[in-house]
């Protein structure tokens, strides 16, 4: 799908661009094979009609339209050629994706669809796609999105006070705290529809909902008249979250609850009729398990070897034992440099926000009684639960939430320009 030209066609190539791409032909290496060169690789004309060929065959199942075909293989050309660029960038700086992290991928996909990871190779191939470009096209998107969170995500601040906005906004959103069962009748209008064209799909539309109103059956009606790709399904389009819901719809489900049905909604090039058959709030309690601990740790270092750091460690444990202050044996003796000065203290949190030996050794300890040494990848510890509460984390994953959209909305932005620069920095001619 993508390729790379060797070494001394790279040198030759950046001395004199017109003169490699007529090499090219005149070899026949890649005679008619090449859509576009991109600085030292290329996109294949195999790869852009593979991907027009997706795209044509999805939309049928969608019953979407597409723009004509000239526009749209320019259109997925350019998406060719700036993945390309991307993952040149990303072979420069050594970004790769190994084995495991693609399984893991593979592997939540697996079970998001509810198949074992063994049974995606056959999946894959019903879809029919070999599993081998799969592998490879997975690892080139996981590649470009951590080359993305590197370059553009890592600098992006999210501030308190954009947080706090935020979760203000959200409070008295209806549509942003609720998931939504929707099915709708999509009636589109033809390109450059006339006014008489216009007024024909409105008419229908009004028809269609005074039905409806009276009581006709809207899943009938949907499959009888939608263009929407569900029609067959009576126009269901599943659950979604309202912060996923169109913005045509918002608007309307404001005010809409179980079983309603909107009037015609009118959009650039279709009308849309939207029911609700269920709806739930998006916004649930959550409350979690929560210890108050305090700990010493003892690291292994170029001076001190494990068996060293575990003997230091017992003898402030017999040190305390004996009498002596927990915390300021922590001051003396500990190598964690955020909690040592606070005597150990680690303040309020959920044990699995620690290693797997740390956390288990919180739930296993009595309130007040000091742990036996244990070892965790940090080295040696000693710890003291000294409370334990069930916290309403409720307000704390809102905030969470809210971080994550707006870190996403600016990434997405700043990604943009940052593209746009690679792109225009690059050396591209296409050939089709």
């Amino acid at each position: 799908m993508l390729k790379f030209i060797n070494l001394c066609a790279i040198v030759a190539f950046a001395a004199a661009p017109v003169a490699i791409a007529d090499e090219l032909s005149e070899t026949g290496e890649f005679l008619d094979g090449v859509a576009a060169i991109v600085n030292e690789g290329v996109v294949l004309k195999s790869q852009l009609y593979e991907q027009l060929d997706t795209i044509k065959q999805r939309a049928d199942e969608m019953g979407m339209d597409l723009p004509p075909p000239e526009v749209l293989e320019e259109q997925v050309l350019e998406r060719l050629i700036v993945a390309e660029i991307q993952l040149q960038r990303a072979a420069r700086i050594g970004l790769t994706t190994s084995d495991e992290v693609l399984n893991r991928a593979i592997a939540t996909i697996a079970r998001q669809n509810g198949v074992p990871f063994e049974d995606m190779p056959r999946m894959i191939a019903q879809d029919g796609m070999d599993f081998g470009e799969f592998r490879r096209g997975l690892r080139e998107e996981i590649t470009i999105n951590n080359l993305r969170n590197i370059e553009v995500g890592d600098s992006i601040n999210v501030s308190e006070r954009e947080i706090e906005q935020c979760v203000a906004d959200l409070e008295g959103n209806v549509v942003a705290n609720s998931d939504y069962a929707l099915s709708h009748i999509l009636l589109t209008l033809p390109e450059g529809a006339s006014a008489a064209q216009i007024s024909e799909a409105e008419e229908l539309a009004n028809a269609i909902y005074e039905q409806i109103q009276d009581g006709a059956d809207f899943r009938e009606l949907a499959a009888r008249h939608s263009a929407g790709p569900t029609a067959l399904e009576g126009g269901s389009l599943g659950w979604m979250q309202g912060q996923q819901v169109p913005t045509l719809f918002t608007d309307v489900l404001q005010d809409m609850g179980r079983g309603d049905v909107s009037a015609p909604l009118r959009a650039a090039s279709s009308f849309h009729i939207v029911k609700v058959d269920d709806l739930r709030s998006a916004v649930e309690r959550s409350e979690i398990d929560q210890a108050k601990v305090r700990h010493i740790l003892i690291m292994p270092n170029e001076l001190i070897d494990d068996a060293t750091a575990r003997q230091r460690l017992d003898e402030a444990l017999a040190k305390i034992r004996e009498g002596e202050d927990f915390g300021e044996q922590a001051k003396l003796l500990s190598d964690d440099p955020g909690s040592a000065n606070l005597g150990g203290d680690l303040g309020w949190a959920s044990p699995d926000n620690y290693a797997p030996e740390f956390a288990q050794t919180i739930k296993d300890s009595e309130i007040g009684v000091i742990s036996e040494p244990f070892r965790t990848q940090f080295g040696w510890h000693i710890l003291e639960v000294l409370e334990r509460r069930v916290y309403d984390n409720t307000e704390d994953l809102k905030q969470a939430n809210c971080s994550q959209k707006i870190k996403a909305g600016k990434i997405e932005e700043e990604s943009l320009l940052w593209i746009q620069r690679l792109r225009d920095e690059a050396f591209v001619e296409t050939r089709i």
